[in-house]
Order: C-alpha cells, then structure tokens, then sequence
C-alpha cells in the first residue's frame, strides 16, 4: 500500500519502476513561509527522475533505448500537433506534491511508532504547511473560489444599494448614478462567478479515476488519475494543445492519464479532454506499465481498471467504483 511506502523506496509493480531518493525531494521541495510552495521544478525533475528506468522487454527496450530523461517536462511542444501538445507541467507537478504530502504523512506515522515525538511534530507541522497550500490551489482549481467571490459580491452590492438609498434621500443624484453603475457591474460579475461555481459543482464525467482509456487521436493506451471539470491550463498550453478546436472546447472536463510507457515511453503524463477519450469496447486486462502506477493504485480489478488509492478518492472526491461481477465467475448456490 501507498500509506506504508516512502519516496526513498520508489518502485512499481509489474516490470516497470522508478528509484529516487527521499534527500532530494527534500532539497528541491522547498515551502516558502509566503502562501505558496516554491519548487526548483527542472532540478527537482533531474533529481529525482534521471534514474527512471523502464522494463518490459529488457531487449526491446535497449534496441530503442528507452530511457526517460528528466528534462522530457520542459521542453517545448514539437511542431503540430501530436501526442506531445497534451503534455502538462502542471499536471505532472501535481502529481509530484500528491507523492511528496503521502511520503510526509508516511514519515510522520514512522516517527510516532518509533516514539521519536520531537520528529513527528516538525514533520506534522511541515505536513499542515503542505495540507494547507494543497486545499489553497484546489479552492481556486476546482471553482470554490468563484463561489466565495460570488458570496462577496452579492455582500457589496447590499453595502452598496443601501449606499445608493440614501443618496437618492439626500438628492445626491451624481453618486447615486455612479453607485447604479457599480451595482450593475457587480451583478455582472457575481452572475459570472455563480456560473462558474455551478459548473464545478454540477461536473459530470465520463470517466473515473483508475480507468483505463484509449486516445481517440493518438491511440495510445492511458489510465485516468485525475480530472477538472474544465481545462485548467494556461492559455499558452490551450494555444498548444488546439483545444478551441475541440468540439465543445475548453468547457468540458479534463483528465489527468498515465500514459504506457509501451505505447509513448517520452509522454508519461497527459492532460486530456474528454472529446479526445474512449473507454474500450472490452475490458482490457492486458499489460500496463508506469512508474506512478503503484503509488497511485492498489492493483486492478476484473474489469482491468485500476483501483484508487483512498488518498486518491479523498482529493477528487469521488466515489468508489465497484467492478461489476462477471456471472460465469460467480459460485454456483
């Protein structure tokens, strides 16, 4: 289980993995004391990525001499369109903290069965820094900052019609105009957010975490790890990735996918919109290897999909999905 590893012990199941070491996820995951976490992202990458070894096939792999290179996140987009324009810096750094909040909490589990108390607060105290940061950036990710903002609006704009009746009262009728303008542009605005708002909390998806999926364009094999109910990338990256060319655009969810390593060894990580997806016609139990696979997922299950860690569930907050029974497996009564 995820709960009992540590990110000095990095190693997939299956015949594909990954080894780092826990000391340099320290140095290049630094919290700032200012609201943010401030990593050292193209050394963390070279870090704690440069010794990403894939196997499979050990023959196949040394004749096209896959091996990942840490810088691989960074690099520009090819020219076009292809496999590569769905790559995402954020997405993969997401990930990276996700590892980094389980190895503290891990950490901080160890500490106490060793009674060693003074350790297990420092390392308690860095974990509520990191929870805390965590929470920040999924408030204004997933849309429960437009709802405050609407919340704060709708509180002006009372602050603001009562400021309006009394100019009307005193026959102010200069700022009583200019009180009408600001209320009808807080209106606006509050009426934006509370769409906004709606849209994260009414998300429907049509996939889950740990399902396997298929690109419509690229076809390459992928699992699901991750998901926002609309694209949360910058807009260089939507530019890149021609996502206006989607048919329903940017206002779809978008999904973070573990791509195989046999199908793109160079991609890894993906973020992809739900028009580019499909689930297969038949579960695919076949083979599949990533180096995140065994922190993120207990195994599969008989559909083939993979099973969320509970962690995993709790961030995006998603139920639990129950592989359906095959009736040639079950016993006889």
């Amino acid at each position: 289980m995820v709960q009992g590893l540590s990110l000095s012990t990095l190693t997939t199941s299956g015949n594909g993995g990954f080894h780092s070491s826990t000391s340099s996820w320290r140095r290049h995951f630094k919290l700032v004391k200012t609201t943010h976490i401030g990593i050292d992202r193209q050394c963390l990458w070279q870090q704690c990525v440069q010794n990403l070894h894939m196997w499979g096939k050990p023959n196949r792999l040394r004749q096209r001499n896959l091996r990942v290179e840490a810088g691989w996140l960074f690099k520009g987009g090819d020219e076009g369109f292809d496999s590569s324009s769905e790559r995402s810096e954020t997405a993969n750094e997401d990930i990276l903290i996700f590892f980094f909040q389980l190895d503290l909490a891990t950490r901080v589990q160890c500490a106490l069965n060793m009674e060693q108390y003074d350790i297990a607060q420092q390392l308690r105290n860095k974990l509520t820094e990191v929870e805390a940061e965590i929470t920040r950036q999924k408030e204004a990710k997933r849309g429960l900052s437009s709802k405050n903002e609407a919340q704060d609006k709708a509180i002006s704009i009372l602050r603001l019609r009562a400021d309006l009746q009394s100019a009307i009262e005193s026959e102010s009728y200069a700022l009583a105009a200019e009180l009408r303008d600001q209320i009808s542009k807080l209106e606006a605005e509050s009426l934006a957010a509370s769409a906004k708002a709606l849209v994260f909390e009414t998300a429907q998806y049509a996939f889950r975490l740990g399902q396997k999926v298929k690109h419509k364009i690229f076809g390459y094999r992928a699992v699901i790890c991750g998901m926002d109910p609309v694209c949360c990338e910058s807009s260089s990256w939507m530019d890149t990735a021609q996502v206006e060319k989607l048919p329903r655009g940017s206002n779809q969810p978008f999904y973070q996918v573990l791509v195989d390593v046999h199908a793109d060894p160079n991609l890894l990580v993906a973020y992809v919109p739900e028009d580019n997806l499909l689930a297969p016609e038949q579960p695919d139990t076949g083979r599949f290897d990533h180096p995140y696979v065994s922190f993120l997922f207990y195994g599969m299950d008989t559909a083939g999909d993979f099973i969320p860690i509970k962690q995993l569930l709790e961030k995006y907050n998603r139920p639990r999905h129950e592989a359906p029974i095959d009736p040639e497996d079950e016993e006889p009564k």
